[in-house]
């Protein structure tokens, strides 16, 4: 009772101090009750809260279940294997815990995460919400008849097709022409596209009315981006799993790559990364969603909740692409394998129906043999098919959800359904995870008592969503994709290991792991065991600082990803990396001072 006092207390202005104290002594036998609820109702008008345990839970799941899980979980469980990828995911749940606690204890998520924390989302949501964008764009473009990624159009002349998109495919057009309008490298920057900057625009409108109202109406809105994406995923399940040659995909998915995977450091560092871009840990959104919870509200329960939720939409969702892509890479080696069929055909006058799948191989040697001169002039045009090889091509990112996806969705019965379907579900995804970023950045703002007293709450919204919105149009320019891929790269991989080890040593070594005991003891009536303390003071830690090792030798050693655009990325990415941090000292500092002072 006293610590709810002490930090309600603390939260108040001094006119709501000394009223509070006049409430919380009376001489009255039922003191006790008033000072509850005493202390209850100023936290009340001190913070909104949630309105039920629930809208917590699913405001976590909207902002964790991201479109992370649906284009990055798949892409690594291809290049790693899924078995083992899994076991590796599993792992890092119990840093969610940590993260949860002290919001939820009545600390603001100021405090622990620094301004590194609102620099990292800050950053996420200046390029996050072009993917929402590009979602609208295709949204937009799904009810049309056929769907303009189908087939390619014609040149100029209308005498045949677009040159470049011949070369290509018309999804691959479709994307990096129409959409993106991509310059041929950085430095050729070209002119805002304003086709997208209108769906950025209209895509920061639907952030700013969805956190308006803040959790009133945040609260509403996370029952639909929460679950709607569960329900075109079942969709997808169902329709996927009756594709052609969606075994193949689920096979290829399942087939772990040891070599790959445990002997890899790369392995292991896409693997946190994952998590921490997944999960959110080091972001403050956490902490920030967390920070409206009741104080007795069982907050180690609902980690495990969001954790395991996290992880099985991840696999549910890779179960989903991997049909899909069993289906295109499937679809493309049987389009790979009849196109040789008919050269052949047409070369040698053969019989129709001489050649098929089964004796291709064992004709193509008989021909060579044969008939070797005319072979060897028509070798060149020969393709070599392989299914293993479709199956290969590692896509990930917006190569993913928007060619890939496309490339499907496109030989599917009625695709416009299925397209309005799974773009408005990449679009919940997007707006679900852009209400957890935008609040790590709006409440310490909305918690500082000298911006608060001065703007309304509608008023910090609308400036915080009008800035991301005007540097936002950087990436809606002919080289605004390069941009987003060094931001998506370099923004906040670094930063999170960071971040989330110096939180880490922090709450266990800092604020002290009995203390931070006590506090859940406080809120949710019992103590962690053992299995917790030890996985939260040295696993966690010493995990961390491996991947951080690791980092930092593969960074120095090999680089990250290289782009034949531009030259001295990593430049550019460094000086992301230390920007994002430069606040961890300062955080240090003004823990020691909360600790001397929640001493005295």
């Amino acid at each position: 009772m006293c610590l709810l006092i002490r930090l309600v207390i603390k939260k108040l202005d001094r006119n709501w101090q000394a009223q509070l104290l006049r409430l919380s002594l009376p001489s009255e036998p039922g003191w006790r009750s008033a000072a509850t609820s005493a202390c209850k109702k100023a936290m009340e008008k001190s913070r909104p809260l949630w309105d039920n345990p629930l809208q917590f839970v699913f405001a976590c799941i909207s902002y964790a279940v991201g479109l992370g899980n649906v284009w990055r979980f798949p892409y690594l469980c291809q290049m790693y294997g899924g078995g083992k990828w899994v076991q590796k995911c599993v792992v890092h749940v119990h840093a969610l815990s940590p993260q949860l606690g002290p919001g939820q204890r009545g600390v603001s998520p100021s405090i622990p995460t620094g301004v590194a924390s609102v620099v990292v989302s800050f950053f996420l949501s200046m390029y996050y919400n072009v993917i929402n964008a590009w979602a609208f764009w295709y949204l937009f473009h799904s009810f049309q008849d056929p769907l303009p990624w189908a087939t390619c159009p014609l040149n100029s002349n209308r005498t045949g097709y677009e040159e470049e998109c011949e070369k290509t495919s018309s999804t691959q057009y479709f994307w990096y022409r129409q959409t993106l309008n991509i310059s041929p490298s950085l430095e050729a920057s070209g002119s805002v596209q304003w086709e997208q900057a209108l769906c950025l625009t209209l895509a920061w409108l639907v952030v700013y009315l969805c956190i308006l109202r803040g959790t009133a109406s945040t609260g509403k809105v996370v029952y639909v981006t929460a679950s709607l994406p569960y329900c075109v995923l079942i969709i997808y399940l169902i329709r996927g799993l009756t594709l052609h040659g969606a075994v193949n995909g689920l096979v290829y998915m399942f087939t772990p790559k040891v070599q790959k995977t445990l002997l890899n450091p790369k392995a292991w560092i896409s693997a946190a990364t994952q998590i921490f871009f997944s999960l959110g840990l080091g972001f403050g959104s956490l902490i920030a969603f967390a920070s409206y919870n009741e104080p007795s509200n069982n907050c180690q329960r609902h980690a495990i909740i969001v954790s395991l939720i996290n992880s099985t939409t991840s696999i549910f969702a890779s179960i989903v692409t991997f049909s899909i892509y069993g289906f295109k890479a499937t679809f493309n080696y049987e389009s790979c394998i009849n196109k040789v069929i008919l050269l052949l055909l047409n070369a040698f006058d053969l019989e129709e129906g001489s050649l098929t799948a089964d004796n291709l191989n064992e004709m193509k040697d008989y021909l060579m043999a044969t008939y070797p001169q005319e072979f060897a002039q028509l070798a060149p045009q020969i393709k070599n098919c392989s299914l293993e090889a479709e199956l290969d091509t590692a896509v990930q990112g917006t190569g993913l959800a928007f060619i890939v996806y496309s490339e499907a969705i496109k030989n599917m019965e009625v695709p416009q359904l299925y397209s309005v379907l799974y773009f408005f579900m990449l679009l919940m995804l997007g707006i679900g995870s852009m209400l957890g970023n935008t609040a790590a950045i709006l409440t310490p703002l909305t918690d500082s008592r000298a911006i608060a007293s001065r703007f309304p709450k509608e008023v910090i919204s609308g400036v915080v969503c009008f800035v991301n919105c005007i540097i936002g149009l950087i990436f809606t320019m002919e080289a605004g994709n390069y941009w987003f891929d060094i931001f998506n790269d370099y923004a906040a991989t670094l930063s999170l290991l960071l971040i989330v080890l110096v939180e880490t040593i922090a709450v266990c070594y800092i604020y002290g792991i009995r203390r931070f005991e006590k506090d859940l003891y406080t809120m949710i009536g019992r103590k962690p065991n053992w299995y917790w303390k030890i996985m939260w003071a040295f696993v966690s830690p010493l995990l961390i600082i491996s991947l951080f090792i690791f980092y930092i030798t593969d960074y120095i050693l090999t680089g990250t990803l290289q782009y034949q655009a531009w030259d001295a990325t990593q430049v550019r990415g460094l000086g992301l990396h230390f920007f994002s941090v430069l606040d961890l000292p300062y955080f240090l500092k003004r823990l020691k001072r909360e600790r001397v002072a929640t001493v005295a």
